[in-house]
C-alpha cells in the first residue's frame, strides 16, 4: 500500500467502528440481510449509502478520478486515506488489523505475523461489491470444490469437514475508463484454390491466399478494464473468480467493511494502468481484425492515441481460507459475489500411488484374460474356435 507518490498534508488515521445503539457492542455487515447486525442482541440497522452521483437510470454512480492527476499529485486531500496495515513477511499482503490485535495469522498464506504501528498513505476506495455470499455458503462451495479432489490429501477433506473459520476479505482492483483512436496498417487475405498435381495422373485442390495492403483506423471508448491492485494472490486465482458484476457497485461506506477485512493495494496506480493497456490493446486488435475483414489479415503497424483516463480504487469480496501441508501453503478462495471456487490443490502421495496400483492390477487382470480368452487361447476351453464351439473329436 506504500507508494512512491506523496501526496497532499497527512490525514488523520480513521479506525471505523459502529456500536450497537442498544447495547454498545461492535455489527457487522451481514451479507444475507444487506444490513448491519449486532450478535450480541440482534439488532439491525441499514448501511448509510457513500457518496455517490446520479446515475444516468436514477441510483448512486461512482464518481472516476482523474488520472493524470493522480500521477502528478493533484488529487483531493478528501481522496486521500491513511490506515494501519500489517505486512505480511511472507507473500507481501497488506490487510488492515482491528486495534487491540497484535498477533494473527495471514489470511492469505497461514503464515504467523506480529502486527505493527505502521501507517500507509493510498488512494480511498471510490466502490465496493458488498458480500452477497456468507461464510457457511462460502464453506459449503469449498467443501464441495474439495470433494471433487479425490487426489488431495485427507487432512485436507478433515480440514473442510472442521468448518474451519474462513476470512472475509475485500481484494482492491483498478478499474480504468478511456477513450482510444487507434490508426493501423495492415494487409487482408483472400483465400482462393488451384488444382496442382498429386502424382499417378492425380489432382487435387491447393489452398493459397492473395494478400492486399490496406490502412484504416478503429476508435472504442473502454469503460471499468478491471486490473487487480495485489500481489498477495495469484493472478490465476483473481481471474479464475471472474466474471463480476460491477453494475452492483455499491458507493464505498465503511460499514460495509464491518466485520470483515480489507487489503491494501500493493500494484501502484501507473503499474495497473500498464496492465490496463495490454487488455485494451487486445481488444483494439480484434477490432481491427473485423474492420480489415477478408479471410486473413494481418497487422503490421498500430498507433493508438489514449485520451480522457479515467479511474477508481475499488474493493471485491472474496472468502479465503489458507492451508498448511508440510510446510507449503495453500489457498483456496471464493468469489463472495457468484460463490466461484478456486484455489490451490495439494496431491497424496499415497493416493496417487494406490490408484497407480490399481491401475497396473487392472491392466495386468485384462491382459490376462485376452491371453486366455483371446486369439490363441480358444483351446483351454475345450473348444474349438473355427468349429462354432462343438467338442474336439481326440
Amino acid at each position: 500500500m506504500t507508494s512512491d507518490t506523496s501526496f497532499q498534508d497527512t490525514d488523520i488515521v480513521e479506525e471505523h467502528h459502529f456500536p450497537c445503539d442498544q447495547c454498545g457492542a461492535d455489527m457487522r455487515f451481514a451479507p444475507h440481510q444487506g444490513k448491519l447486525i449486532c450478535d450480541h442482541c440482534g439488532n439491525e440497522a441499514e448501511v448509510e449509502i457513500g457518496e455517490g452521483t446520479t446515475g444516468p437510470w436514477g441510483g448512486n454512480a461512482i464518481r472516476e478520478l482523474d488520472f493524470d492527476d493522480a500521477i502528478r499529485n493533484r488529487l483531493p486531500k478528501e481522496e486521500i486515506e491513511e490506515t494501519r496495515v500489517t505486512q505480511c513477511p511472507n507473500c507481501g499482503a497488506q490487510v488492515e488489523f482491528s486495534a487491540d490485535t497484535h498477533a494473527d495469522e495471514c489470511p492469505f498464506c497461514a503464515t504467523p505475523v506480529v502486527t505493527d504501528t505502521g501507517t500507509h498513505r493510498h488512494i480511498k476506495p471510490k466502490g465496493l461489491l458488498p458480500f452477497s455470499i456468507g461464510e457457511e455458503a462460502a464453506r459449503d462451495a469449498m467443501t464441495k470444490w474439495l470433494g471433487r479432489l479425490w487426489f488431495a490429501p485427507n487432512g485436507l477433506q478433515d480440514y473442510a469437514r472442521k468448518g474451519r473459520k474462513m476470512e472475509g476479505i475485500y481484494v482492491p482492483y483498478w478499474t480504468f475508463d478511456a477513450d482510444t483512436r487507434s490508426a493501423y496498417r495492415g494487409q487482408r487475405g483472400t483465400i482462393y484454390y488451384v488444382t496442382v498435381s498429386a502424382g499417378k495422373g492425380r489432382t487435387r485442390q491447393q489452398q493459397r491466399i492473395r494478400w492486399h495492403r490496406t490502412s484504416g483506423s478503429v476508435a472504442r471508448f473502454f469503460d471499468d478494464v478491471l486490473v487487480l491492485a495485489s500481489k498477495s494472490l495469484p493472478k490465476r486465482f483473481t481471474d479464475a473468480l471472474a466474471p463480476w458484476d460491477l453494475s452492483a457497485l455499491e458507493p464505498y461506506s465503511p460499514q460495509y467493511l464491518a466485520g470483515f477485512r480489507a487489503e491494501g493495494y500493493t500494484i501502484e496506480l501507473e503499474e495497473g494502468m500498464v496492465e490496463a493497456r495490454q487488455i485494451m490493446d487486445a481488444h483494439i486488435a480484434r477490432d481491427i481484425r473485423r474492420d480489415i475483414g477478408g479471410d486473413r489479415q494481418r497487422i503490421d503497424h498500430v498507433t493508438t492515441d489514449v485520451s480522457d483516463v479515467t479511474f477508481k480504487h475499488i474493493l471485491l469480496p472474496v472468502w479465503l481460507a489458507a492451508y498448511k501441508y508440510r510446510g507449503k501453503s495453500f489457498r483456496f478462495v471464493v468469489n463472495a459475489q457468484t460463490g466461484k471456487v478456486e484455489g490451490e490443490r495439494p496431491y497424496s502421495a499415497i493416493k496417487i500411488a494406490f490408484a497407480i496400483l490399481c491401475a497396473l492390477i487392472v491392466i495386468s487382470i485384462g491382459a490376462y484374460l485376452y491371453a486366455l480368452y483371446g486369439e490363441g487361447g480358444g483351446a483351454a476351453t475345450g473348444f474349438a474356435p473355427s468349429t462354432g464351439g462343438l467338442p474336439i473329436n481326440k
